[in-house]
Formats: C-alpha cells, sequence, structure tokens
C-alpha cells in the first residue's frame, strides 16, 4: 500500500488563463496549489461574491425566503485572498451534525483538508448538466466497507453515463484510500463522484478538457437510528430503467420524493414501477418478510443495484440454515404484497437496515420492528466490524 507521501496521479487537465498566484499565507494554512485559480472554481466574477442577500430555504427550514427589503446594488468585487477569506468565514458560520474532514480533487491534483478550499468548478458538466456520477462507502472503524462493490458499481455507473475515467481503476481506488488516511477518520463515509469534467457551460462534454474526480470524508455526529418508521407511496414519477439502474447525480426526482414523505410525517416514500410492482425507496432498497417466512425483495432489473442489499441476501443465507427464514426470493412484488407482509424493511449504506412498521395507513404485520429485520441489522453491523477482507479495506 503506498503511503501518504507517495505523490498522487496527476490528469492532464490544462485550461488557459487557469493560473492565479495566491498569497502565501493561504498556501500556508491549507493544500491548495499555486496555479488554482477561484475564477475557474467559480468562487469570483466581475459580480462579485456573497452579496447581502438572505438565502431561500425550503419551507420546512428555518429561515425566511428572500428579504424583498434587502439592499444589493453594492455587491462587492472581491480579490482572490478576500474571496478566500469570505469563504473561511462562511464554513465556521455553518454548524451542522456532518464535518468535512478531507477532500480530493482532480482539477488540484492533491487532497486538502481545509473545509473552505472543498470546492468544484460552477462550469463542471456535473454542476450544470447532471453530467457525473457518484457512489459512497462507509468508514468503520478504520476500514472501509464493500469499498470495491461500490468502486466497480461507480465504474459501471461511469461507463454508462459515458464518461471517460481521469485514472484506471487502481489509481482511482488509491487515491480514495489516501483520502481516507489523510483525513484520519475512524468512522464516518467516503462520498466521491466522476465528472464529465469542467470546460464550458454547453450542453455536449466534447469542449471538457478533462473528466474529474472528486471525493470528500464526511464524519456523521448522528446516532444510528433503528426505530421503525413510517413510508408512503409516492406520487413522485419513478426514473425510466436506463436512468434508475445508474447511480447519477441526477437527484431531483429522489428529493421530491424524500420531501413528499417528509411532508406527510413519514421517513420516505416508496416508488412503483410502470407496472405497479414496488420498486425501491428514494436512497435504499426494499424488503418483505412473508407470512410464509421468504425474505421478499424487488429484483434490481429496473432499479439501483444496492450494494448493502445484496450483502443482505447474502448474510441472510445464514438465516435460512438456522430455520428462521424458509427462503428467499427475489421476485416481482405487488403492492397488496407488501402492506400484508409480516415485515417490511428499507435496506442501504446510510440507513442499513430500518424496519418500516407502517405504508401510508396500513400497519405492517404487528406494528412493531420484526425479527427477522433486527436479525439482518445485527448481521451487517457485525460484518462492517468483523467481516471478511472482501468487504472490510484497511486504511493505514
Amino acid at each position: 500500500m503506498a503511503s501518504l507521501s507517495t505523490s498522487l496521479p496527476k490528469p492532464s487537465f490544462q485550461h488557459p488563463n487557469a493560473s492565479i498566484n495566491l498569497p502565501d499565507h493561504l498556501h500556508n494554512s491549507c493544500l491548495v496549489p499555486r496555479n488554482l485559480s477561484f475564477q475557474r472554481l467559480g468562487l469570483i466574477s466581475q459580480h462579485g461574491l456573497f452579496g447581502k442577500v438572505k438565502i431561500a430555504r425550503c419551507s420546512h427550514q428555518a429561515e425566511a425566503l428572500v428579504d424583498s427589503n434587502t439592499q444589493i446594488s453594492d455587491v462587492p468585487i472581491l480579490t482572490c485572498s478576500e474571496a478566500f477569506e469570505r469563504l473561511k468565514k462562511n464554513r465556521e458560520n455553518q454548524k451542522g451534525k456532518q464535518q468535512f474532514l478531507a477532500m480530493y480533487s482532480s482539477i488540484f491534483g492533491g487532497i486538502t483538508t481545509d473545509t473552505s478550499a472543498m470546492v468544484i468548478p460552477l462550469d463542471d458538466h456535473m454542476v450544470h448538466r447532471g453530467h457525473g456520477v457518484f457512489d459512497t462507502a462507509a468508514i468503520v472503524d478504520g476500514h472501509l466497507y464493500e469499498f470495491d462493490q461500490h468502486l466497480d458499481r461507480i465504474l459501471r455507473s461511469a461507463s454508462l453515463a459515458k464518461i471517460n475515467l481521469p485514472f484506471d481503476r487502481e489509481n482511482i481506488r488509491r487515491i480514495l484510500i489516501q483520502t481516507v488516511s489523510a483525513s484520519k477518520c475512524k468512522t464516518g463515509s467516503l462520498r466521491y463522484w466522476l465528472s464529465a469534467g469542467p470546460g464550458d457551460f454547453q450542453l455536449s462534454p466534447s469542449d471538457c478538457h478533462q473528466a474529474a474526480l472528486y471525493a470528500i470524508v464526511i464524519q456523521d455526529q448522528s446516532p444510528h437510528d433503528s426505530r421503525g418508521i413510517k413510508v408512503v407511496t409516492s406520487s413522485v414519477p419513478i426514473k425510466p430503467p436506463q436512468f434508475a439502474t445508474v447511480k447519477s447525480v441526477n437527484y431531483l426526482p429522489n428529493a421530491l420524493s424524500k420531501m413528499e414523505a417528509e411532508e406527510n410525517d413519514a421517513y420516505a416514500s416508496i416508488w412503483l414501477d410502470n407496472d405497479g410492482f414496488v420498486a425501491e425507496g428514494p436512497s435504499m432498497n426494499v424488503a418483505f418478510v412473508t407470512k410464509e417466512k421468504d425474505l421478499l425483495m424487488p429484483a434490481f432489473d429496473k432499479i439501483l443495484s444496492g450494494c448493502t442489499a445484496k450483502r443482505v441476501l447474502t448474510l441472510a443465507e445464514g438465516l435460512v440454515k438456522e430455520g428462521k427464514l424458509h427462503g428467499i426470493k427475489i421476485d416481482d412484488v405487488t403492492v397488496e404484497e407488501g402492506k400484508k407482509a409480516d415485515e417490511m424493511m428499507l435496506i442501504g449504506s446510510g440507513v442499513l437496515v430500518r424496519p418500516v412498521v407502517q405504508w401510508d395507513n396500513q400497519v405492517i404485520g404487528d406494528g412493531k420492528e420484526g425479527p427477522i429485520t433486527r436479525a439482518l441489522l445485527a448481521l451487517i453491523l457485525e460484518d462492517m466490524k468483523s467481516g471478511p477482507p472482501a468487504v472490510r479495506v484497511p486504511v493505514p
């Protein structure tokens, strides 16, 4: 395994007027290369940055919409150092449950632990055209869980999205592991993106100079919650299979589906496919335990192939051997079958295995967290801490 002192591979990204000299104190404070252009990163323009405008928020957020009395005529034109200082101050004012510990960007060809430098170019086609794919991996006790499985999936997604790789698989793998190592994060998550890259604001990426790789290490202070939840049937149209099977950044339907659930005092919405069968949640798979004690899950041909869901199917074989489950089935699931099941659960890298106790107005089973759901959660938690090397990659 290469140490952190090993230089990371550099993409062949070139762009006219891409260089700008930063003050020495910025180079001393964070990992920002001397040829970094904040104009290229979309941080400054002739119109300046950070005018006196309140941020418009969703209806469930506390902050009000833009104040009509706000004066915006005196928008400042900032130097590079002034823009950077405002970025730092803006980050300092953002307090949340998630901490961003390290970021890699192939644009500046390195890792930074300064959150104010964790930015991407505005002309990146992932930003303004949604031409990008992403994936994630949990960090548990200094190990990346199902890292290679997730890495294979993002490479498949990139191929389907016609995104050329900036590096080969092994170099991408090495960069991601080094980013986690630099973060010193023992428990959290790694999220990473492959993008068509920056270049212009056209629709086609033909003038993009180089595909881009970004990664960030997130430490979340939220405790894991295994309490039973309510779900509702989504009225937001499901993505067609061609797009649903790709883990792209086009998550507007997913976000609207999640917001619809929250508006109905539920945790998530459940999508149905075009034939009316149960499909998936906005960021997780769905599974059921039938009255015959079969673990039943919809097929992955029209939805995203969940890495955690497939691992749960493997671990569930142990429950079959113990006699707690009769069998495991991958098949179409009607809404009636789902609502009459003894147990229902959501499965994903974020929720792990979360029991569902109510779907719309229908109580699932006896309305309590089911024994099979609890057993599968225990199995996945144990697998994350002491599973085989195939699913646990150590971070040096």
